[in-house]
C-alpha cells in the first residue's frame, strides 16, 4: 500500500500541487535565491557544491513533509479510524481541493470557506527570507510546512486516512518529490519569474485541481460504500472463475474473491440470501492496496497475506447488495444477495 500511495502523491504533486505550492512557496524560494546571488561571492557559489540553495531548499522540505506525512499517519493509527470515517476524511479532503480550485479560478464566493494557515506562520517564514545565511534556504524549505498550499492540506488528510506512519510518509514524500520540477525550475528565476507563472498557470492548475478532487471523492464514495463498484466485463475474469465463486457446503455459502494486485476479481457477484455465509479473500503474491481489504457495511477492515486465504464470517446476509473495496477506495467490487425462487406451485385435479 505505501507504494500505491507514493505513486499517489507523486503524480498528485506533479500535475496539480507543484503550481499551487509555487503560488504559496515559491516567492520565496526565489527570493532567497536571488539574495544568496548577489551576497554570496564566486567563490562562495563554488565552495557550496551540491549544497546549492535549490537542493537545500528542496531537500529540507522534502525531511519536513516526510515527518509530518509519518506524524499524521501515527495519528490516525492511534486513532484507528473506521472505513467510514476514513472515506469522510476522502470525502472532506476532495471537497477541500474543490474549494482551492475554486478560489484560483476567482470564484469570490469560496473565498470566506477556503482555510489559510496563521498569518503569523507566514510572517516568520518571509522574515526568515531576509536572511543571507548559507543555511537560510534549507531553513526556509523546512519551514514551509507551516504555509501549506491548498493541495498540500488535501494531501495531508490523505496521510491521515493511512493509519501508518510509513505510509502517511511515503505519499507525503511523493507529493513533495512531485513538486519538485517546477521548485527546481523556479530556483533559478527570480521572484518576478515566480509571479509569471502563477499568473499564467492558475487556471490550469485549478482545472487540474478538480480533476484530482473527483478521484479522490470516487475513492471516499467507494470506501464508504456509497458508490457500489460495478460489474466489470464478462471478459475480465479467467474460464471457469465465475463457476468456482460460489460453493455450497453443509449448508453453508462459500464466496471467494480473487485479490490481484490492480483489482479484485470478479468483481460482481450473486449469491443467495439467507443462507450462512462466509468470504474467502485469496491472495497469490499480491501486493498494492488491494491488501488492505474493507467491507464498509460491516466494519470489516482486514490486511492481506501477500500469498494465502483470508476467510471473513458474513453471517446470514439478507437481501441486497454488499460492497467491498480496498482501504484507499481504489479498487472494489460487490456481492449482490439474491433470494432464492420459491418453487413453483403445481395445480392438481381432482
Amino acid at each position: 500500500m505505501s507504494t500505491t500511495l507514493f505513486v499517489t502523491g507523486l503524480t498528485t504533486g506533479l500535475f496539480a500541487g507543484g503550481a499551487s505550492c509555487a503560488a504559496v512557496q515559491g516567492g520565496l524560494l526565489a527570493g532567497a535565491v536571488g539574495r544568496r546571488a548577489t551576497a554570496w561571492t564566486p567563490e562562495a557559489w563554488e565552495r557550496s557544491g551540491l549544497f546549492t540553495p535549490v537542493a537545500a531548499f528542496l531537500g529540507a522540505k522534502l525531511a519536513s513533509h516526510t515527518l509530518l506525512g509519518a506524524a499524521l499517519g501515527l495519528a490516525g493509527a492511534a486513532v484507528q479510524p473506521g472505513p467510514r470515517t476514513r472515506a469522510v476524511l476522502l470525502v472532506a479532503s476532495a471537497l477541500l481541493m474543490v474549494l482551492f480550485a475554486l478560489d484560483m479560478l476567482g470564484v469570490r464566493a469560496v473565498r470566506r470557506f477556503v482555510p489559510h494557515p496563521p498569518a503569523s506562520w507566514g510572517q516568520r517564514v518571509r522574515r526568515s527570507a531576509k536572511s543571507t545565511a548559507v543555511t537560510t534556504p534549507a531553513v526556509l524549505g523546512f519551514l514551509t510546512v507551516l504555509i501549506p498550499c491548498g493541495v498540500t492540506l488535501s494531501v495531508e488528510l490523505i496521510a491521515v486516512t493511512t493509519g501508518s506512519p510509513l505510509a502517511g510518509a511515503a505519499v507525503m514524500a511523493g507529493f513533495v518529490l512531485g513538486t519538485g520540477p517546477l521548485f527546481a525550475l523556479l530556483g533559478f528565476f527570480l521572484r518576478s519569474a515566480a509571479k509569471l507563472w502563477q499568473g499564467r498557470l492558475t487556471a490550469v492548475t485549478a482545472v487540474i485541481v478538480l480533476g484530482v478532487a473527483v478521484w479522490t471523492l470516487t475513492s471516499g464514495l467507494r470506501l464508504g460504500g456509497w458508490w457500489p463498484s460495478p460489474a466489470p466485463p464478462a471478459a475480465a475474469s479467467a474460464p471457469g472463475e465465475r463457476a468456482q465463486t460460489v460453493t455450497t457446503a453443509n449448508g453453508t455459502q462459500t464466496i471467494t474473491v480473487q485479490a490481484r494486485t490492480n483489482s479484485y476479481a470478479p468483481a460482481s457477484i450473486t449469491a443467495a440470501a439467507g443462507v450462512p455465509t462466509r468470504l474467502v479473500v485469496a491472495t497469490r503474491g499480491t501486493n498494492g492496496c488491494v491488501r488492505s481489504f474493507v467491507v464498509p457495511d460491516r466494519g470489516v477492515q482486514e490486511v492481506l497475506p501477500v500469498t494465502g486465504d483470508t476467510v471473513i464470517d458474513l453471517g446470514t446476509p439478507k437481501a441486497g447488495v454488499l460492497a467491498f473495496t480496498c482501504g484507499m477506495g481504489m479498487y472494489g467490487g460487490e456481492i449482490r444477495f439474491q433470494q432464492p425462487a420459491a418453487p413453483a406451485l403445481q395445480e392438481t385435479t381432482r
